[in-house]
């Protein structure tokens, strides 16, 4: 669904000691994923409703809080209005590999959020050697 909250990300410089405090403090399941330093949060039972989200290192200097991401259904132009109604690129656009694509942008009023849009096929473009 366009416009839908996809997910939230909580970031930190030690983001294993992170998952235990959140663990403990509500209960969450939260996992790393292999082979990256990225820990999936799982935050409600089968019972209820649940907003699942990740945890992982800051990316963004001085960012302290947690940052929603809004499900798009095509990135480019979303971020494009963006920027024609104010808003800012924060973080350019970037693969989540196999999963979609994201941009971090900002509104008028600086408040960084994400913008993702689903892709199975994402994947970032190799780097020149």
């Amino acid at each position: 669904m366009n416009g839908s909250i996809t997910h939230f990300e909580i970031y930190g410089e030690e983001p294993a000691k992170l998952a235990g405090f959140y663990r403990n403090l509500f209960g969450w399941d939260i996992d790393q994923m292999p082979g990256v330093n990225y820990w999936r949060i799982q935050t409600g039972t089968s019972e209820g409703p649940a907003l699942h989200g990740g945890l992982t290192y800051r990316a963004i200097a001085d960012l302290n809080g947690w940052m929603l991401f809004v499900n798009v259904a095509a990135l480019d132009e979303t971020v494009a209005r963006i920027q024609s109604l104010g808003g800012s690129i924060v973080r350019p656009k970037a693969a989540v590999p196999r999963t979609a694509w994201v941009t971090i942008v900002s509104d008028p009023a600086k408040n960084i959020f994400g913008v993702w849009q689903a892709d199975p096929t994402a994947f970032p473009v190799p780097e020149p050697d």
